[in-house]
């Protein structure tokens, strides 16, 4: 960005894709008058993908229902149910605990299942959502990794989450890639390309990290990085590569990506801790759960008001001197309880950047009395300002070590998603502290949900070549030298 780019940048207001909701039933009684790009009125009526979200977090467990009209490849919300992790029931006998959530709720396989199962029920019927004639697809996703121990644990969560599906009575086919074009149901044969491409890994263009997995929650980081991209078809922002993305779950995700077309390289992961750091500072307040409590069970429209900014910000600052934001050395197994592999990820020439409070946690309890001293003495309205100044240090911390690692391409844009990064006054200080160093900062909500429509989509073969999700800024749609590339093998 220019001097005078950035001079008239100053104080602009945050750019926010809000998730629009819209029915089963407005999508299947769409009108058949559309016009189309360049070519007037269409008497086809809007054809939409209806996918499931299935997500297992450390703090919460969703199922988000969503429907992407394939004409104009914008993703609507069809519903969204959210449970607390931590009401997962205790394990009963005879069960085998495999691994536990970073605030140390027990899991079991037969647990999971019954909480992602109930889950997936109450938003199939609240949405009137039909799971043979309505749903097209459902994937799943966990950010529960950061308290296991083994892949092994890791691997026991992802069946965990398979059953659950299919308890709630989701079909295998409707979890697996299509292999042919009769596969899918005949609404939507006209709209793959199943015959001319085949998914080879690569997700609204981007190529993860080659190799080994460099870190637990990669999935997550590939999900928000899709997520955030189809979000901003909601706004004038052309989000694609290249690319920063950070989700601010409980644990962090995220990745930078390059300029290389067809598929963009990633060049950067983030791991660790992100919202875990709020729902430290707010046990202080002791009015929620010690183990499992969160930022989330105290906040509602309006807590920032009336709030002291000034004081909340030098808390902040008290509160970072106790968070370790870096890249991560070669040594570490963990970094911010986030299992990493930082040998593989600089052998395949990414960076992995992490965030920790002390070393795996350990600070944490400082975090809480820090906590608990700001509500005794400044109240609720400040503390909830204060976890806004953390985020957006936190952020902030995040992209100058990347730019000072090298990692950022020049032109590239950044996009933030999760609780801890677009709630209250979080979108104005972030772009406060980041402005001068993209072209574009983006919030979007529900960026993984929203990601797990793109995925379904790139591994079923459906896009939309007049309106790409994958390539570069500005540029046009990939298909040509994806095919290309794909003849060359």
């Amino acid at each position: 960005m220019s001097r005078f780019g950035k001079l008239f940048s100053i104080n602009s207001k945050p750019i926010m894709a809000k998730s629009k909701y819209v029915s089963i039933e407005d999508i299947k009684s769409t009108s058949y008058m559309k016009k189309t790009v360049g070519s007037g009125l269409s008497m086809k009526p809007d054809t939409y993908y209806v996918v499931a979200s299935v997500e297992l977090g450390n703090t919460t467990t969703k199922c988000i229902l969503t429907a992407t009209n394939l004409r104009t490849s914008q993703t609507y919300l069809l519903d969204k149910t959210v449970k607390m992790t931590r009401d997962i029931r205790s394990p009963k006998n005879g069960e085998k605990v495999f691994g536990e959530t970073v605030w140390e709720v027990e899991l079991t396989k037969e647990s999971v299942s019954e909480m992602v199962r109930d889950t997936i029920h109450e938003s199939l019927k609240r949405a009137h959502v039909n799971i043979e004639k309505d749903l097209d697809f459902v994937v799943r996703s966990t950010g529960v990794t950061a308290g296991f121990a083994s892949l092994k644990e890791v691997g026991d969560l992802i069946i965990a989450l398979a059953n659950g599906c299919l308890e709630a009575g989701i079909p295998p086919r409707k979890m697996a890639p299509a292999m042919s074009r009769d596969n899918f149901p005949k609404r939507l044969q006209d709209y793959t390309m199943i015959d001319k491409i085949i998914f080879d890994g690569a997700v609204a263009s981007v190529l993860p990290p080659t190799g080994k997995a460099v870190v637990a929650n990669e999935m997550e980081g590939e999900l928000v990085t899709a997520g955030i991209k189809i979000g901003a078809k909601w706004t004038k922002v052309d989000f694609r590569n290249p690319c920063v993305s950070m989700d601010f779950g409980t644990t962090l995700a995220g990745r930078i990506t390059n300029n290389d077309e067809p598929y963009a390289r990633t060049i950067g992961n983030f791991c660790g801790l992100a919202g875990g750091i709020s729902d430290s500072i707010i046990r202080g307040t002791e009015m929620v759960d010690k183990r499992g409590g969160a930022a989330l069970d105290l906040y509602k429209r309006g807590i920032i008001k009336g709030a002291d900014w000034k004081v909340a910000k030098k808390f902040a600052k008290e509160a970072h001197e106790y968070v370790d934001i870096r890249k991560v050395p070669e040594g570490r197994d963990r970094f911010g309880t986030v299992p990493v592999d930082p040998k593989a990820a600089y052998a395949a020439g990414t960076t992995l950047i992490g965030c920790d409070v002390g070393k795996n946690g350990d600070a944490i309890p400082e975090l809480t009395k820090l906590g608990h001293d700001i509500y005794e003495s400044e109240g609720i309205h400040t503390l909830f300002a204060t976890l806004d100044h953390v985020s957006a240090l936190v952020v902030k911390r995040l992209v100058e070590e990347a730019f000072d690692e090298g990692v950022i391409e020049d032109g590239s844009m950044l996009g933030v998603t999760g609780r801890a990064g677009i709630t209250g006054k979080k979108p104005e200080l972030i772009l406060e502290y980041v402005q001068k160093y993209f072209k574009n900062t983006i919030f979007v909500s529900d960026a993984l949900a929203m990601g797990a429509a793109v995925m379904a989509r790139c591994m079923n073969s459906m896009g939309t070549p007049n309106v790409p999700i994958g390539g570069r800024q500005g540029g046009a749609c990939i298909l040509g030298q994806r095919r290309k590339l794909q003849n060359q093998k």
